[in-house]
């Protein structure tokens, strides 16, 4: 039997995965006593099968865009902080269009995302060699984001935990939430887990794509849904790409609520060397079946946008479940509901790079400060009752 808390906990985090470590972070560097549960291990859901994207390329002018340029300047505080060992690289993006129409859409969107601090560079054709030399030739041009970055994110998650950690946040895993105690007046009392009672004022939802799950146990909705997707990894290469290169589609991709299956190149290389090769997006609930048709689009994408590619050996395949919300912008923040509860979860495929603004808002909220960012668009109760039935794993 675990010990209880002593001195009395400010606030029980669900969920170990980037968002969850990102909210315990800063919620303990706050001065709170912080106590993280998962029901698995650390970044053991989507966070474990993200290719770790801190992008502002692919959002146009809004409350997404705002959190990303938030978030894109506390990783670069995080990476002076934690060091190499989560494998921060401000690479920048490439997005590339294979027409002139295609083109025309990448200046018009660029020209919008510059109005509120997203750095842009229009690259001709004849000069996308200079920035990827391995592309397939005949693409109509491109742009290149500077301020696009990545992180190895398992290992940005565990990291931000250790420092959690270091500053007195507590740390289970492999326990699970059974149940959020409420008190008479509606408010969070704490929870129940399947080993013992953790009270405290706050409960924060971090569980990602079972998000929906955690607030029902609140008595809340949330449309919480899984949306797969897969990734390839190759065999250890060269650094034949140098920036995340993706096409112009996979901004449409993002956007699109589509439950359908849905694939766009998204191609990058590694530290280690290996090349990841994404990304798929598609509705079907929990279903962890290898799609064949998914990873056979994937890596013949992949090949036409690098012809190097057509020959390199894939090593493995991975799934997960990014966490969609029907507007396709996160929940954040405290549950006008539920006094007590906080959400920090339906970031679908952005969680990556917006875990740490999530975190650092949320613990504004906890600690009665001013947030830095408007968090009206993030409510979790914007959506009707009737929106999406909560689908079972």
């Amino acid at each position: 039997m675990l010990k209880s808390w002593t001195p009395p906990l400010d606030v029980v985090v669900v969920g170990a995965g980037v968002v969850g470590a990102a909210c315990a972070y800063y919620a303990a560097r706050a001065g709170l006593a912080v106590a993280v549960v998962d029901r698995g291990p650390v970044a053991g859901g989507t966070t474990g099968a993200g290719e770790g994207n801190l992008l502002v390329s692919d959002k146009e002018p809004g409350p997404e865009l705002d959190l990303a340029l938030l978030s894109l300047r506390l990783w670069r505080e995080l990476a002076e902080q934690l060091g190499p060992a989560v494998e921060y690289e401000p690479k920048g993006g490439v997005v590339v269009a294979s027409t002139a129409a295609g083109q025309q859409a990448l200046r018009d969107f660029a020209a919008g995302q510059a109005a509120v601090g997203v750095s842009a560079e229009e690259v001709p054709a004849e000069r996308l060699h200079e920035l990827e030399p391995h592309l397939a030739p005949g693409l109509a041009g491109g742009y290149h984001y500077p301020q696009d970055a990545q992180v190895q994110p398992a290992l940005a998650a565990a990291h931000l935990l250790r420092e959690a950690r270091r500053m007195g946040a507590e740390l289970s895993t492999g326990e699970t939430v059974t149940a959020v105690e409420r008190g008479p007046d509606g408010a969070v009392r704490g929870v129940r887990t399947d080993r013992r009672r953790l009270a405290a004022p706050a409960v924060v939802n971090a569980t990602g794509a079972w998000g929906a799950e955690l607030a029902a146990l609140a008595g809340a909705h949330l449309p919480v849904l899984p949306r797969r997707g897969f990734v390839l990894v190759t065999e250890p290469l060269p650094r034949v790409v140098r920036h995340k290169v993706y096409s112009a589609d996979y901004v449409a991709d993002v956007a699109s609520g589509s439950a359908g299956l849905q694939t766009s190149s998204v191609i990058e290389g590694t530290p280690g060397g290996p090349v990841l090769i994404g990304a798929s997006r598609e509705r079907v609930g929990f279903d962890r079946t290898i799609s064949h048709e998914a990873i056979g689009r994937l890596a013949a994408e992949a090949a036409a946008l690098f012809p190097v590619l057509a020959q390199v050996a894939v090593m493995r395949t991975y799934r997960g479940f990014r966490p969609y919300l029907p507007d396709h912008l996160p929940a954040i923040g405290e549950d006008p509901r539920v006094p007590g509860l906080y959400h920090a979860c339906g970031h679908e495929g952005a969680g990556i790079g917006l875990a740490p603004a999530t975190g650092l808002l949320i613990s504004e909220q906890l600690t009665g400060k001013r947030s830095e960012l408007d968090l009206a668009p993030f409510r979790a109760d914007r959506f009707p009752a009737s929106t999406d039935p909560l689908e079972k794993p």
